[in-house]
């Protein structure tokens, strides 16, 4: 069985793109720094306390991270660990690693990611994410933003 389960934040905003062709296909990667249960000590101070896991998601997966996720934005997620290989412009061989994203949400509203520190930090907080919601505007009194009715059947999560 290869099934992962992570919950942590984006490092930068998503790198998208769409795949050409007849059906273009939505294709987003980003960082998940992802807390270490304990911290161990060295001689030097702390040990890095979070790992930084490379994970994309696809299609309909993709278009929720396009839309939805910046740095600090706070995520669970579950997929299966994909290895693979590729031969770079010096002709090194580079392995990969990475989570292929089958199921994405929020981990915190978006009131407790501002009291967190990581609100949006783009400067562009007046940009529509297409859900009746402006990126980081003030949400309604729970933290939560509103979606309209009509892209609901769109998100990846009910």
């Amino acid at each position: 069985m290869n099934k992962v389960v992570l919950m942590g934040r984006l490092t930068r905003d998503p790198n998208v793109r769409y795949t050409q062709g007849n059906e273009p296909m939505c294709v987003a990667r980003f960082t998940l720094a992802v807390d270490r249960r304990f911290k161990r000590k060295n001689e030097g101070g702390d040990e890095q306390t979070a790992d930084f896991i490379s994970c994309v998601a696809f299609g309909k997966q993709g278009e929720f991270v396009e839309n939805y996720a910046h740095k600090g934005t706070k995520f669970a997620l579950s997929g299966r660990i994909q290895t693979g290989s590729y031969v770079n412009k010096e002709g090194q061989t580079v392995y990969t690693t990475d989570v292929v994203v089958e199921e994405i949400e929020f981990a915190e509203s978006k009131k407790a990611q501002a009291e967190n520190g990581y609100g949006s930090s783009d400067g562009d907080s007046g940009r529509d994410d297409g859900a009746g919601q402006p990126k980081g505007g003030d949400g309604p009194e729970d933290g939560f933003m509103n979606v309209a009715n009509e892209i609901d059947d769109d998100l990846p999560f009910h």
